[in-house]
């Protein structure tokens, strides 16, 4: 299916009551929309990032009551999964589309892949637009800008706390009309893989 973004209808999909309600409408209104956006964008993301990437999309599957607040696709280059390895992730809370160069705590080696972004802070500086945003915690609905980061700091918490993570990427509002044109958008997203590959190609070369 051709993409044609997004609309206000798939970021209200988290406003409906019930696990399989829900459920049901992110299969039908965004799932197929990941879909499309990986095939529109998976040969310049292949060659950004040095390797061929496999699709997943989050399947919610250990919610038993709980309705998902947000829901997300992952590249990774791994084809069994991505939560253990550097992904990029394209996803929708009910109020933003994000898209993350994405570390979390499962990593096995994310102390390592920490001290060398240390190693290179000034390097993310300069090459990380200052709109760029930085979390911290993959489950939270919260982010902060690049330009008002402590990126040293938030560097060191991914390195030393079991749990710690760090995303770092885009969040576009979920009013913000790019994201009804789908031509747009899907440059948007090449756009922001192109900026963030070289900082994933680093953290592949351990």
């Amino acid at each position: 299916m051709a993409f044609n973004g997004f609309e206000q209808k798939d970021f209200k999909t988290f406003q409906i009551e019930g696990l399989d309600e829900r459920m049901e409408a992110i299969q039908e209104r965004i799932q197929p929309k990941f879909k499309s956006i990986y095939e529109e964008i998976k040969e310049d993301l292949n060659k950004l990032a040095g390797r061929e990437m496999h699709l997943h999309i989050a399947k919610h599957a250990r919610r038993t009551v709980n309705p998902p607040k947000d829901t997300w696709s992952a590249y990774c280059h791994n084809k069994r999964g991505y939560k253990k390895h550097p992904h990029f992730q394209v996803g929708l809370w009910d109020d933003h589309l994000f898209i993350w160069l994405a570390f979390i705590y499962e990593l096995p080696h994310k102390s390592d892949i920490a001290e060398k972004f240390l190693n290179e802070i000034d390097d993310i500086k300069e090459s990380v637009p200052e709109n760029y945003h930085i979390s911290l915690d993959h489950m939270k609905n919260e982010a902060t800008l690049l330009s008002e980061t402590d990126l040293q700091e938030g560097l060191e918490r991914f390195k030393k706390v079991k749990k710690g993570e760090f995303l770092i990427g885009r969040r576009i509002e979920a009013t913000d009309p790019l994201l009804q044109d789908g031509d747009k958008l899907i440059k948007t997203i090449k756009d922001t893989v192109q900026t963030l590959a070289p900082l994933y190609r680093s953290s592949m070369d351990l």
